[in-house]
């Protein structure tokens, strides 16, 4: 079985310079135990590294992307050569002029491949590696270009400030919420614009109807149900940095357990399916992102049964929608059980306002 989006978009860039899946929603669903053997996408390799804090036995950290390993691979490097304060400098998440300084410290830690790749791209070392992707360019774009036109400094501030749900309500219905808002937030995180500049156009072949007004209407959640001053994921948006609050990998609480756990992480570059061809162990907890995502339906179905195959019993698989419905198909009910009470309380949490479901199915003991 061919991986569908491999061959449909270009996988030699830096995609996403960090993941924007809610990792503390993440670890929740999966709910790992000592022991067990972790599947992970690993996109920019935050999330697979925070499952690391749970002690898993291993933790397979796999992409199809050259690119998104190198991503990884420098992340590994930092965890054993700088001490927390030091990472949060390099990854971007706090200002620093000594990024080159800190980067030449990892440097004898990367395999020959990741190094040669950050070698090349000073650029990105300067400016912190978790703002080296596509995806927060695009969020550089919205943050310098559009929100200005929307808001004042002041404004921004005051709604990452947060306070109680009252105070929250009150700014965003007086304040934030503008036809400014509604309508250059539409236009800007639209199809067109966000395959354009964003995600590749084609990610979206299985979508229907607005995305930005599904987002619009997301958006309210994360900035007013929500708290935004414990929001690490809209914090980076509005300002290019993570305010106090930080994603699980990064905070001083979990440092220490993964950097101690870095030896049961195992990182592979290629498609998924290829992978589980050749697999012959059982895996318990499958951390999918929102691959399903770019899948017809038919090959959303058949990968399924690929990952069941390889599954323990009692397993877990965790993903997020973002506008494409994918969720257990019927026929393979007696194999697979949506655990949806538990999938819609953690959607209710989650940080980031991007998904329209949280997807948490177990597999049949």
């Amino acid at each position: 079985m061919r991986s569908e989006i491999a061959r449909k978009a270009d996988f030699s860039l830096i995609r996403y310079g960090q993941c924007w899946e809610d990792a503390d929603v993440l670890l929740r669903a999966l709910e790992i135990k000592q022991g067990d053997t972790c599947l992970a996408i690993a996109s920019a390799g935050d999330n697979a590294l925070a499952m690391l804090a749970g002690a898993p036995r291993r933790v397979i950290a796999i992409d199809l992307n050259p690119a998104q390993i190198a991503c990884v691979e420098l992340r590994v490097a930092a965890y054993r050569n700088l001490e927390h304060a030091e990472f949060l400098e390099l990854y971007g998440s706090r200002a620093s002029d000594r990024r080159a300084a800190l980067y030449a410290r990892c440097r004898s830690s990367l395999p020959d491949e990741a190094r040669s790749f950050w070698d090349a791209r000073p650029a990105a070392i300067a400016q912190g590696f978790g703002d080296s992707g596509k995806f927060e360019r695009y969020f550089t774009l919205f943050r310098r270009h559009v929100l200005p036109l929307i808001h004042s400094r002041r404004d921004a501030q005051r709604l990452l400030d947060g306070g109680d749900l009252s105070q929250r309500t009150a700014f965003y219905d007086r304040v934030w919420d503008s036809w400014r808002w509604r309508a250059l937030f539409r236009v800007f995180f639209s199809r067109t614009v966000m395959g354009a500049l964003g995600r590749d156009p084609r990610f979206f072949d299985y979508v229907d109807g607005s995305i930005g007004q599904r987002l619009l209407d997301r958006s309210r959640h994360a900035l007013v149900d929500l708290d935004p001053a414990d929001n690490p994921y809209l914090h980076w948006i509005i300002t290019g940095r993570h305010g106090d609050a930080l994603p699980a990998a990064l905070r001083p609480e979990n440092y220490a357990a993964i950097r101690a756990n870095l030896d049961r992480l195992e990182i592979r570059c290629g498609p998924l399916e290829s992978f589980l061809e050749a697999y012959d162990g059982s895996i318990d907890r499958f951390n999918l992102s929102d691959i399903f995502e770019y899948m017809s339906p038919q090959n959303y179905r058949d990968l399924l049964v690929r990952l069941l195959a390889r599954a323990a019993p009692g397993a877990r698989l965790v993903y997020w929608n973002m506008m494409a419905p994918r969720s257990r198909p019927h026929d393979l009910a007696g194999r697979l059980e949506p655990l949806r009470d538990l999938a819609a309380r953690l959607h209710v949490e989650d940080r980031t306002f991007f998904y329209s479901a949280l997807v948490v199915e177990g597999v049949a003991a």
